[in-house]
Parts: structure tokens; C-alpha cells; sequence
């Protein structure tokens, strides 16, 4: 598999993004690739992921997210980060690929929800390792995260040591969670996928997603914990056969994209 190519992306609110792009020859289907917080499109984890993707057939598209690794901006942890999903569609589209998918973990995968539950543009969704619900605090893991964006001390160690560049002002309004969300989605496919030993977000989220929305298929990953660094390749494999069969069956239910 070859180095990806360099993509910049631009967001309609005004944030220029970098993203790392490995086309494919069959311009069908491209997915979106959205990492979990302190993540890039660089780490090895997100990389694995992607280039198991591209070997699947598909073009993939992995942006590295406002406030995070080459991209401009200040990260609001998983708020406006809606707009840097929807630039990543945007190009794909743009460059001729009939059928786009958004995958994300933790993070991402609270965003993707988001951007789909709001109405984004998208033929299937993946979330790995979302939360269902805001303001977990039950894990050790995530006292650790809220600690890193709810103080200065928390912003500058994420900026020093995770390259991470958090928005100090924090949330002005609490966006609509998942859960509130993802029940819209319907009746674009959509995979909720989640460990058994999550050591961030517990099981209980995958089921207020699940029951906020029923026609979702839902996989527990036994053994499983948290988010890219726990995505075995096998589960990258299956990913990429679903997201296929997913975004066949939206051909087949809404016709050729003009």
C-alpha cells in the first residue's frame, strides 16, 4: 500500500484542515475517516485502520480534526467538528465518488452521529466506541479527559504532550448528544459498534444508542476496549464488508446518484 496523498480541506465556518487521502481506481465508494480526541490521521492506530480500509477497495479520507495534529483551528470536542465531517464529504464527492461513508471512533464516532443525525450528506455511518451520553465521569479515563478540557493546567498538558489544541471557552451550549441524535439517521444504514471492556464509555451507552435507534445494527465486541488502538484488523475487515453491502443497498433503495 502506498503513502497517502496530502489533501487540504477548507470548513465552511473558516478552518483549514489537513487530511491524508489513498484513492482507489473504482470510483464507487470513498469513507471518511474520523479519529477520536488527541488523535491525526497520523498515528499508527488511525493508519492501520485506514490503509486496512483502502485494501478493502475503498478511497479513504482521514482529516486530522480542528485543534488536532496539522489542521488549523481549536478542537471543541466533538461539537464543531460537524463542519470538518462535512468538508471531508464535500471532497470526496467532489472528486467522483458515488457513494460516501463517515466512520468514527470515540470521539469521531460521537461526531459522525451527530453530523448524520443533523442531516449531513452520507450513504452509511459507522460508529465505534461513541458515547451515547455527555459528561461520563464513571471511568477513570474519562475524569481524565474532562480534566484536560475543562482546566488550564488539563489544556496545556494536552497541548505539550498530545499536540492537542483545545477551545478554552468550552462549550457555550451543550450540543445535542448522540443519543438525542441518532435516531434521526434512519433510514441511512448505520453501525454502532462497542466493547465489552470499554474502559471509557460502559456498555450502558451502546444501549441508549441502541434504543434510540432500533433499525441499527448493533455488534458487542467481546474483549474489546477503546476506540483505534482496539480495532483488531479482523474488525477493520468486516467494517469494510458492511460499509460496502451498506452502500450498495443505498444505490439500490434510492437509485444512482445524479
Amino acid at each position: 500500500m502506498t503513502d497517502p496523498q496530502p489533501v487540504a480541506l477548507s470548513t465552511t465556518d473558516a478552518i483549514r484542515l489537513q487530511a491524508a487521502f489513498w484513492p482507489a481506481p473504482d470510483p464507487t465508494l470513498g469513507v471518511v475517516v474520523v479519529h477520536g480526541f488527541t488523535g491525526s490521521s497520523r498515528h499508527a492506530s488511525v493508519r492501520r485502520i485506514c490503509v486496512g480500509l483502502a485494501e478493502g477497495g475503498a478511497a479513504v479520507l482521514a482529516p486530522d480534526l480542528r485543534g488536532h495534529g496539522r489542521s488549523g483551528g481549536l478542537s471543541t470536542a466533538g461539537d464543531l467538528e460537524i463542519h470538518d465531517v462535512a468538508a471531508a464529504v464535500a471532497w470526496l464527492r467532489a472528486a467522483g465518488y458515488g457513494q460516501v461513508a463517515v466512520l468514527g471512533w470515540s470521539m469521531g464516532g460521537s461526531i459522525v452521529l451527530r453530523y448524520a443525525g443533523l442531516g449531513g450528506d452520507t450513504d452509511a455511518v459507522v460508529s465505534v466506541s461513541s458515547p451515547g451520553e455527555w459528561y461520563e465521569r464513571g471511568t477513570r479515563a474519562m475524569r481524565v479527559v474532562h480534566w484536560m478540557c475543562e482546566t488550564r493546567s488539563g489544556r496545556l498538558t494536552c497541548r505539550v504532550v498530545r499536540r492537542t489544541r483545545l477551545s478554552p471557552a468550552g462549550w457555550v451550549q451543550v450540543p445535542e448528544s448522540p443519543a438525542e441524535l441518532v435516531g434521526r439517521i434512519a433510514p441511512t444504514p448505520l453501525l454502532i459498534v462497542h466493547g465489552d471492556a470499554d474502559h471509557y464509555f460502559p456498555l450502558r451507552h451502546v444501549d441508549v444508542l441502541a434504543a434510540a435507534a432500533p433499525d441499527a445494527t448493533v455488534w458487542i465486541e467481546r474483549g474489546m476496549a477503546h476506540a483505534e488502538s482496539a480495532t483488531t484488523p479482523d474488525l477493520v475487515r468486516r467494517i469494510a464488508t458492511w460499509v460496502r453491502s451498506a452502500a450498495v443497498s443505498t444505490v439500490w433503495d434510492d437509485g444512482a446518484r445524479e
